[in-house]
């Protein structure tokens, strides 16, 4: 490391120039940090993802069946068992069917998880994800706490847990 002493003479002026060794050889080091560390955090985690299991559904009586779809126009085309609904048709009936299901029961004190119905919802292939996603979300906005899908198992796979 080099140090000034100043333009010669005698003066005891004090030197406005800062030093900028220290500051260059600390970035450089933060650089030589950043370079080794970033390739170690941008890596992905080799994952085993699970495979897919299906679980024959046990259906019960009230539980809410949709069918989702889209109509040939882009629109999406939702049906409760069989009969085609709106979205605000769709969240009237779940909010009925949620409070009939409650008052049947005596009360939500005498209701336990396993008690409250599901929502299966039987999407299209071809069906764009809002169609589904809205239909999730006005179910959830009903009350119904379980959400699910139902699914076709390609031929020949197990129906066991894996």
């Amino acid at each position: 490391m080099a140090m000034s002493v100043g333009p010669g003479g005698g003066d005891d002026k004090p030197l406005s120039d800062i030093n900028t060794t220290p500051l260059v050889d600390v970035m450089l080091v933060l650089l030589i940090i950043f370079l080794i560390a970033v390739p170690v955090v941008v890596q992905t985690v080799d994952l085993q993802l699970p495979k897919v299991a299906f679980e024959p559904t046990t259906t019960k009586p009230e539980n809410v069946s949709l069918s989702v779809t889209s109509a040939p126009d882009g629109s999406c085309a939702v049906y409760w068992n069989l009969t085609k609904v709106g979205s605000d048709d769709l969240l009237d009936r779940a909010v009925a069917k949620l409070e009939a299901d409650i008052k049947k029961a005596g009360g939500v004190e005498n209701l336990t998880p396993e008690d409250l119905p599901e929502v299966h919802i039987r999407g299209d292939i071809n069906t764009p994800y809002r169609c589904i996603g809205g239909t999730i979300y006005t179910m959830q906005r009903a009350g119904f706490p379980k959400v699910g899908f139902i699914s076709e198992p390609e031929p020949g796979t197990s129906t066991t847990r894996l």
